[in-house]
C-alpha cells in the first residue's frame, strides 16, 4: 500500500466538507458483500415505507413538528465560531 492510513486520513481532513462527505459515502458504499447491496427499486421501496411511517407519526400526533427556522438556528448555535464565520452567520 503506497499510503498509510494516517497519511490518507490527514489528507482527507484537508478536503472541503462536501468532498469529505463524498469520500466517506464512497468508502462506506464499498463495505460488505455485494449480495447485501440493495437494488434501486429496493432502496426506493424502503424510503417509501419510511416516508409513510414518518407521515403517520405526524398525523397521529406522536411527533411534534419543529419550524425550519428553529432547527436551523439550533444547528448554527452548535457550530464553532470559526465555522459560523465561514458560513457568514
Amino acid at each position: 500500500m503506497p499510503y498509510s492510513f494516517e497519511e490518507v486520513r490527514q489528507f482527507a481532513q484537508q478536503l472541503p466538507a462536501d468532498q469529505q462527505i463524498l469520500l466517506a459515502e464512497s468508502l462506506l458504499g464499498g463495505i460488505g458483500p455485494a449480495d447485501e447491496q440493495l437494488s434501486a427499486a429496493e432502496v426506493d421501496a424502503a424510503w417509501g415505507d419510511e416516508i409513510k411511517r414518518r407521515l403517520d407519526e405526524i398525523d397521529s400526533g406522536k411527533v411534534k413538528m419543529i419550524p425550519g427556522e428553529e432547527v436551523m438556528a439550533s444547528m448554527l448555535d452548535r457550530l464553532s465560531p470559526e465555522v459560523r464565520a465561514r458560513l457568514g452567520k
